[in-house]
Order: structure tokens, then sequence, then C-alpha cells
């Protein structure tokens, strides 16, 4: 059985740059928790997505990886008690840009405090609290929800038994921060974004829609899009208002995708997770990646990198998984060659099932 549920934590809540007032935080649950409390499996999410993860008898609406979690999957909720959690910045659910501060009965929009991974992590390890889950059987995530799995992993040691890394990274490259950067300049020059005063019914959508095309283009690889829409046509014969409308398949499909997107995540909460990502540095309180992950306290872990992702690259993977291979004994690196890039995790089922099922 699942629904979302959330909490809300009593009192300051103290982030690694400033406070909140009682948050909430969203979270979903599958399977049950064992009679030793040790099957807690927590998933954090990437930039955009709920805690909805996987559909249930109490929601059966496709969950945003459901080809990896429910019963008999390779995160099988028949043995391990599933936890995915809204993160904290977002608006599903947990106390975001876009919520109501309870102090001043107004949105908090940019008055929301500097949003770090470490803060998602830390709301995660909430959640546990409230579920009286004391140690994890595995902590996990991709793209930012493996970077905030690490973080969690710092912050608590010895608090997970094992973690799995997803096309993640100790930190961001500047290649990957510049294309942030870029999707974030995108929806701050939309003349309706308003300094983030924006009216909800009339958010920035342009800026919304060019940083999604943005980040279409750089979650996936140009393999696939040669493989994928070759030079194929658009077969829309629709009037044009200027000669510049959408000529080639590929184009076409990254409109959908942006149209798609438009409505269903708000411009502020995409600013400050975006912006999260780009602050998180493993190496922060060591001064190199390796010393940054001492702290580290893991029987063992799963490093997963995908050959074509060149938003986070295959190397970085690899780098993680050298510098945790100091301090945990059974470190594994996986690299994947599948072709869809950065967004493989969701899509290449054919090879992510069994790598993650081997962990499991």
């Amino acid at each position: 059985m699942s629904a979302l549920k959330t909490i809300t934590l009593e009192g300051p809540f103290t982030m690694k740059r400033g406070q909140l007032s009682s948050p909430t935080i969203a979270f979903e649950t599958w399977g049950t928790l064992d009679t030793a409390r040790q099957n807690a499996v927590l998933i954090f999410t990437g930039l955009s997505p709920s805690a909805h993860v996987a559909s249930s008898s109490a929601d059966p609406s496709p969950g945003w990886w459901e080809d990896m979690v429910g019963p008999g999957k390779p995160i099988d909720s028949n043995r391990y008690f599933v936890i995915c959690v809204n993160s904290l910045g977002s608006c599903f659910g947990s106390t975001g840009p876009a919520s109501i501060d309870p102090e001043t009965g107004k949105h908090y929009r940019l008055n929301f405090p500097v949003l770090c991974l470490e803060d998602v992590a830390k709301a995660g390890a909430a959640v546990l609290d409230h579920l009286n889950v004391e140690q994890l059987h595995t902590v996990m995530g991709a793209s930012m929800g493996g970077m905030t799995a690490l973080a969690f992993a710092l912050l608590y040691p010895g608090r997970a038994r094992g973690m799995i890394s997803i096309s993640a990274a100790g930190r961001s490259r500047p290649f990957s921060i510049a294309i942030r950067s870029l999707q974030r300049e995108m929806i701050r020059r939309d003349d309706a974004w308003q300094n983030g005063n924006y009216d909800f019914d009339t958010p920035p959508d342009t800026g919304m829609r060019l940083a999604r095309k943005l980040g279409m283009i750089s979650y996936r690889s140009a393999s696939e899009w040669t493989e994928r829409f070759g030079r194929e046509r658009a077969l829309d014969e629709a009037p044009r208002e200027h000669p510049f409308g959408l000529d080639f398949e590929v184009e076409v499909y990254l409109e959908a995708h942006a149209n798609k997107f438009i409505g269903t995540f708000d411009a502020n909460c995409y600013l400050y997770l975006s912006r999260a990502m780009d602050l998180f540095d493993a190496a922060d309180q060591g001064g190199s990646l390796r010393e940054g992950l001492r702290p580290i306290s893991l029987e063992r872990a799963l490093v997963i990198g995908v050959e074509s992702d060149f938003l986070f690259p295959v190397e970085q993977q690899e780098e993680l998984a050298e510098g945790l291979s100091h301090y945990v004994d059974d470190i594994q690196f996986r690299p994947l060659a599948s072709i869809q890039g950065h967004d493989s995790f969701l899509v290449d089922m054919d090879r992510f099932r069994p790598a993650v099922a081997s962990f499991f």
C-alpha cells in the first residue's frame, strides 16, 4: 500500500546556509518493514520527480521508476521496505519556494534559504526518524538523487549499510554547471518571472520551456539522436507565422517534451534545486575527493555510470568509486554501454535492471 504521506518537522530546521520554520516533507512507501527493522531502502530523486517512484494499490498511476521498484522487481517491495522522499525545495508536497512561509503567511519565493543537497539529505533522515528506521539496508539515487545519497552517507556514517550511486558524482564539473547556469538564466530572463514574484497562474513558461529543451539535449547523447531521428523531417504541415518552424523530427520531440513540462514544476523550485546540484562538493571537508569521503562508513557500495553520459561523464563515476574504495571494502563500479546518455537509468532497463538487481 502506498499513498503520499507528509510529516511536519516541529520547530526550526537548521540548513547548511539558513533555517526553515517547521517544514513539511513528503514521502511514499512500499512494502513492509521487517521485525528487525533492517530491510529499509531510501531513494532520493533527481531534480524534477515526485516521491511517486512506483504504482501501488493506493495509487495505481505509473511511477517514474516503475520498471525498477515493486513486487518481484530489482528493488523488490516483497523483500524490502522502500521509501522515496520528495526533495526539500521541490513542489510535490515538501516545503519549497512555492510553499507558504508560516512566519509571514506569504509564499517563500526567493526568501527561501539557499538550498544544499545536504539539506535534502537531512530531511530524508527526518523521515527515517519518523518511521523509526535507525539503519538502512541501502540509500540510493540517480543524478541529483545519487549526489544526495552520497551527502546522506557523509552526514550519517553507518546509518546505511549500502549505497548505490547512479549517473551522479562527488561534485559537478564546469560543463554541467554551465549547462544548468544557462537553464536558470533562461528562466530568469523570462519577463514573466518577475524576480521570482510571478503569478502562479501565469508563470515564466517560455523560460521553463527553453530550460527543459536544453535539459533534454544534455540528458541524452548525440549517438541516440542520430540513431533515433537521423535527419527525418517533421510531418506537421500546419501554417507557419515565420520561416523558422519545426522542420525536423528531433525538433518536434524537444517541443513536445518542453510543452509537457509546462505547468508541472514550479520555476523557483527548479532554480533552487538546480543550484543545489552545483553547490554540492564531497571534497569540501577534505580538500580532495578522497579525503572528503573519509567519514563514509558503508559495508558496500555500487557506482553505476553510462559511457554516453556527457552531463556526468563515466570517468566521474570511476573517480567516485576509486575514492570510496579507500573506505568501503566491497565496492563495485559498473560502466554501462547505454547510448541514451544521462537519462539511461530511466529508459535502458535491459542494462540497469540487472545491474541494480545484482546488488540486492
